[in-house]
This record gives C-alpha cells, sequence and structure tokens, in this order.
C-alpha cells in the first residue's frame, strides 16, 4: 500500500582565540576604535562535513521553496542542466548540495491581480513543466510524496509545483482545483481578500475546507499571528509555513506542534551560526517533528555568505552536527517532515467525504 511505502531508499541507488586589543596607553590617542565588521564564525569541523554529506546521500534536503521559476522570467537565457552562474541554483550545485526535493514557487508579481494573476501563475507553470521536461537526468516533476521518493532513489532532485499565490485564485475554487490537476501542491493564503489581520473571513474557511479536500497544502507563509491561529483551528490536514518573513511566535509553533505541521526556517540569515540558532529554537519549541529547510535561493532575499546558493547545505548540517544534534533529528530535517507533511494531506484527502464546493467564493463581508 502506498500509504506504508518506505521514504528510506537502497543505499546502492542513492545519490586559536585572537587575543583582544590590550587597552590604549596614555600616549595613545583617545579616540574610540573602529567597529570591527561581523564575521562569520569558524567553518564546521571536516568530520562533521563528511558525515553531513553522508546523511545527505540518503537523507537529503526538501527545500521547502525556491525562486527558481520566477528567476529565469529575468533572464533571457540559462542552461542549469550543466551550471548557471547567474542564478543561485543548477543541477550540479543541487547535487553537491545534496537537495532531494524542492518546492518551486510559482508566485507572480503582487501588482497582478484577478485574470492577470492567474494567467501570470499559468504561464510560469508551463515554464516549470517544460523545463523539468528538458532535463530528465536531473530533475523529475513529483506529484505525491511516493513521487518525491521515487525521484530521489533514481537520482534525481524531485520538483513539486508551488506554492501558488491565493490572490492568483481568482476568487473561483474552480480555479484551486484547476491548479490541483495540473499539480500544484501548495498556496499560500496571505494577501487575499478572504484573509485579515483578524482571521479568516467565512470564503477563508471554504479556501482551506476545499484545499484538504484536494491535498493541497496550506501554507501560512506572510499570514498574521491571528490567521495562522484560525487557520489551524479549521484545517483537517497539516500545515506549512514555507517562508515566513519574521520569526514565527512561540504559540503559533506550539499550536503547528498540535496540528502535525511544519515550520520551514530559511537560510536568509546573516550568519550560518544565526541560521542554526533559528533551526534550534523551532526545533525546541514546535519539536523535531514540526521543523524543515526553506533555502529561499533566487527569491532575491540575501544569504549569508556560507550559504550562498543550493550546494551550501552541508555545511549547516555539518553546524547543527556540531551543535549536538541527533542525527535522528537531521534526518526529520532534511526529509522526514515534509515527506510526512505531504502523506498527511494526501490521506486527508482520500479520507474526505464527497461533497460539492461552492463554485465562487463568497464575498470577504460574508
Amino acid at each position: 500500500m502506498a500509504d506504508l511505502q518506505q521514504d528510506d531508499p537502497d543505499p546502492a541507488v542513492a545519490v586559536g582565540d585572537l587575543d583582544g586589543p590590550a587597552p590604549p596607553s596614555s600616549e595613545q590617542s583617545s579616540e574610540p576604535p573602529e567597529p570591527a565588521e561581523q564575521q562569520e564564525p569558524p567553518a564546521p569541523a571536516a568530520e562533521s562535513m563528511e558525515r553531513a554529506r553522508e546523511l545527505l546521500v540518503t537523507h537529503p534536503v526538501a527545500d521547502g521553496r525556491s525562486g527558481l521559476a520566477g528567476a529565469l522570467r529575468d533572464i533571457s537565457s540559462y542552461d542549469i542542466e550543466h551550471g548557471e552562474g547567474q542564478l543561485e541554483t543548477d543541477i550540479p550545485r543541487l547535487r553537491v548540495g545534496g537537495v532531494g526535493a524542492q518546492f518551486w514557487s510559482l508566485h507572480v508579481p503582487p501588482e497582478l491581480t484577478g485574470d492577470r494573476a492567474v494567467t501570470a501563475t499559468l504561464e510560469q507553470l508551463d515554464l516549470v513543466r517544460t523545463l523539468v521536461a528538458e532535463c530528465p537526468e536531473g530533475l523529475r516533476l513529483a506529484l505525491s510524496a511516493d513521487e518525491m521518493a521515487d525521484a530521489r532513489n533514481c537520482g534525481r532532485t524531485a520538483v513539486l509545483l508551488g506554492p501558488v499565490s491565493g490572490t492568483a485564485l481568482g476568487d473561483s475554487l474552480a480555479t484551486l482545483r484547476a491548479y490541483h490537476a495540473l499539480g500544484v501542491r501548495s498556496l499560500t493564503l496571505a494577501g487575499t481578500r478572504w484573509t485579515q489581520r483578524t482571521g479568516l473571513t467565512s470564503a477563508g474557511w471554504e479556501v482551506v475546507r476545499e484545499m484538504n479536500r484536494l491535498g493541497v497544502l496550506v501554507d501560512l507563509s506572510g499570514c498574521t499571528p491571528e490567521t495562522m491561529r484560525r487557520t489551524l483551528v479549521v484545517a483537517k490536514a497539516p500545515v506549512i509555513i514555507s517562508h515566513h518573513p519574521e520569526e514565527v511566535p512561540d504559540e503559533v509553533l506550539l499550536r503547528l506542534r498540535a496540528n502535525g505541521g511544519v515550520c520551514m526556517v530559511a537560510c536568509t540569515a546573516a550568519t550560518l551560526h544565526e541560521a542554526a540558532d533559528r533551526l534550534t529554537h523551532v526545533r525546541d519549541t514546535a519539536g523535531p517533528q514540526s521543523v524543515a529547510l526553506t533555502g529561499a535561493y533566487d527569491t532575491g532575499t540575501p544569504h549569508a555568505p556560507a550559504l550562498g546558493d543550493v550546494s551550501c547545505f552541508p555545511r549547516l548540517i555539518a553546524e547543527l552536527l556540531d551543535r549536538g544534534w541527533p542525527e535522528t533529528d537531521i534526518e526529520a530535517l532534511t526529509w522526514g517532515n515534509v515527506s510526512q507533511v505531504l502523506r498527511a494531506a494526501e490521506f486527508t484527502a482520500r479520507s474526505a467525504k464527497p461533497r460539492r464546493p461552492r463554485p465562487v467564493l463568497t464575498p470577504l463581508d460574508a
């Protein structure tokens, strides 16, 4: 049975302290010293790097958000199969970074609304499908947790479609169902007229219920804490937070833990050390089963020098090993938690009783 399929692949197939400044003497200038530039802490130990790479062979990173699809709109030619210096992602660096799966964001510029947003989303979806088809030795489209595992076991990086912006629904549940039929597996709620600072409207509740029925992951990135809380009340399947711009409140992390969802921590901190701090905080608060990774590469967001592109994930894993993270927690962080959330969403969709959803969303004030 698909639900019982194991995610572990066949291994044969898998891919000195510096002295502080001396106090000034009476002959030295009384001018204050220049502030020191912020620097990365020392690199992880060589043994930790080696072990990190070993772990990523069988438990590669399932990256919660890549901006590659959007970045490709802005360049006239590219070659991600052999290497592309204009980007932070290409297939050679995905392999070096131990990336087994990526969610490819289909967000479109926020100034696009209504039919224009729908059209732009469909064009971007077509671009991704075409690119994946042109790179069969490196990429494989995945529409389920099983297909994600199959791609990894064949040495390919699984490409999952999403998130789509909720504003690109065109206020139609039929559009949501069409996106799902085309392979979209996550959607963000933020920025829509059916989410408010005080939470979801009744139309928003209908969207969440329909996403659960279809097996589309609810992505709370960018939502207010109150919208997060209310969504976690109504959601019947685990939700994700793939790229929230701020730290998620601890109270929401605790609710996320009860929901079985996952907070994906972006590699956009100022330093490698700070990124590891954020991951550790989410793990300690929400539990090791509710934390995952988001590279946020090719999104236009700055990264720490040690985490400059998709090849750098082993450095972050090595840092966590140096901090004493158990390898079971690492395995859950990189692959296990994302796979489990996908499986749970699929199970919820199969278990949902058939019902006739509304063809058009209710008004904002309904």
